[in-house]
């Protein structure tokens, strides 16, 4: 049996090979780091995360909840990973994430029926069973190639705008317009400063609505405070921008200053939203806030939430500086934007995350235009035991439409292809209750149970379908 091949080791590549090995099918694990590096990652761990280091919301009968649970059930490798090295964050699941890629690297390393390649890919053969899961940023050659593969039979590249695929060389920019089946947005990521210069008599620890332990370290602000930051915020310099350049922001990862254009109080109720956050030394919450979050287990630095943006290193010193107890931050980490590439996924591929002109090729994580985390890995998993039930004879068949999992390959594949953009998981995606509930919590919490039944049973009815073959033993 020819191993499956799976091109990247980020999130969904590494769940993916991993899905495949416990199966008992052999995996070709292919990442092009350390020898092509990207303008984003650091290392060249697997599953490097390189924007925030949090997995979202772990409260009950939440959709990121929803998505976790289901992973679970299915025997998610690098969920279990990083619960293993999760640090404080309140209600939600954030991880230290170079101890996180660390052992991501370490298990995939010792499992014996994945062989480790570190070398580019620049050509898919469409007649082995591949996933192609190269993350937010594919080289130039592997996206020409999957531009090539994209194109429908009898038609060229050059007649549906797919001949140039937006470079990497261009760290934050691409030539051309986005291509109509193979597009690109911008990413952001958030200033990390050295826990030690945040100054602790200006600050208060504390969880919204005291949602979980009180993790977070709040920065309050007056409404002097806030005017004073804003103005300074809207005066920065950006990075400099070509007059040919469009920058295609995802819409719920947007930089603070793009924010900020939109309205003096958009940041009081976005990243800076003081509700829920009482400052014990008041009594009542400030007039905006900036809440920092642990980066890593020795809790010697913290990242700005929300704080993503496009200024100049310089820029970013003097403006963040003005938030209180942030005076002498010292950081660790600027705020930056880098490219993310998709696929026009409804037009491209099956609800198995089948490539519906080449069946043998599938896509997982960001490329097929999930946003998030939680969401690549969730289609890495997916991938993975769809291209071991090619391997082993079997036929694959999606999760079901209730599930998180169903909904979030329902989206990717059914969207409308002319206004097509990356999804996280939300409650949105979910078909709507048969009865109608007015109460949003007891609606959630009944979907939550319908998704987890409507997954048990697939679960269930996939290892039936696969037989012992799809129920090898792990090799943790």
């Amino acid at each position: 049996m020819p191993p499956v091949r799976v091109i990247g080791a980020g999130l969904a590549g590494s769940e993916a090979a991993w899905q495949c090995a416990r199966r008992g099918v052999g995996v070709e694990l292919f990442e092009m780091r350390p020898v092509r590096t990207t303008p984003a990652h650091q290392t060249a761990d697997f599953a490097e995360l390189v924007c925030s280091n949090s997995l979202k919301s772990d409260s009950e009968n939440t959709a990121p909840w929803l998505l976790k649970e289901e992973m679970r059930r299915a025997g998610s490798r690098l969920l279990e990973i990083a619960r293993n090295c999760a640090v404080p964050a309140g209600h939600a699941l954030a991880v230290d994430r170079l101890e996180f890629s660390r052992r991501v690297t370490e298990a995939i390393a010792r499992e014996p029926l994945i062989t480790i390649r570190r070398e580019e890919i620049t050509r898919v053969d469409d007649e082995a069973i591949t996933i192609i899961a190269t993350g937010p940023l594919t080289s130039d050659a592997l996206s020409q190639e999957i531009a090539r593969l994209s194109v429908p039979p009898g038609q060229d590249a050059r007649d549906i705008g797919l001949s140039q695929a937006p470079p990497l060389s261009e760290s934050a920019s691409s030539r051309s317009a986005p291509p109509a089946a193979h597009l690109c947005f911008y990413d952001s990521i958030s200033p990390i400063v050295e826990a030690e210069s945040i100054d602790r008599e200006k600050v208060y620890l504390a969880a919204r609505y005291d949602k979980g332990t009180a993790d977070y370290i709040n920065c309050p602000m007056t409404k002097e405070e806030y005017d004073a930051f804003y103005a300074a915020l809207i005066a920065a310099q950006s990075v400099e921008e070509k007059d040919w350049e469009r920058l295609n922001y995802f819409e719920s990862c947007l930089p603070i200053e793009e924010i900020a254009r939109r309205g003096r109080d958009t940041l009081r109720f976005g990243p800076m939203k003081p509700v829920g956050l009482r400052d014990p030394r008041t009594g009542k919450p400030p007039y905006a806030v900036v809440q920092l979050r642990q980066e890593n287990l020795r809790a010697d630095s913290y990242n700005i939430v929300g704080f993503q943006n496009h200024l100049k290193f310089g820029e970013q010193a003097r403006v963040l500086r003005l938030i209180p107890g942030l005076e002498n931050a010292r950081f660790l980490r600027y705020g930056q934007i880098h490219r993310n590439t998709y696929i026009n996924s409804p037009t491209l591929l099956t609800p198995s995350l089948q490539m519906k002109e080449h069946p043998k090729v599938l896509f997982a994580g960001q490329i097929c235009g999930v946003e998030g985390y939680v969401e690549s890995i969730a289609t890495g998993l997916i991938a993975g035991m769809n291209a071991a039930a090619l391997a082993t004879g079997s036929n694959p068949f999606p999760p079901p439409r209730a599930s998180a999992f169903g909904s979030l390959v329902h989206y990717i594949t059914q969207a409308d292809p002319q206004n097509f953009q990356p999804a996280n998981i939300t409650f949105d995606l979910l078909p709507p209750l048969e009865w109608r509930i007015r109460d949003r919590k007891e609606r959630h919490k009944q979907q939550c149970q319908l998704a987890l039944r409507e997954f048990d049973a697939w679960m269930e009815r996939s290892v039936a379908v696969g037989g012992s073959r799809r129920s090898a033993v792990d090799h943790r």
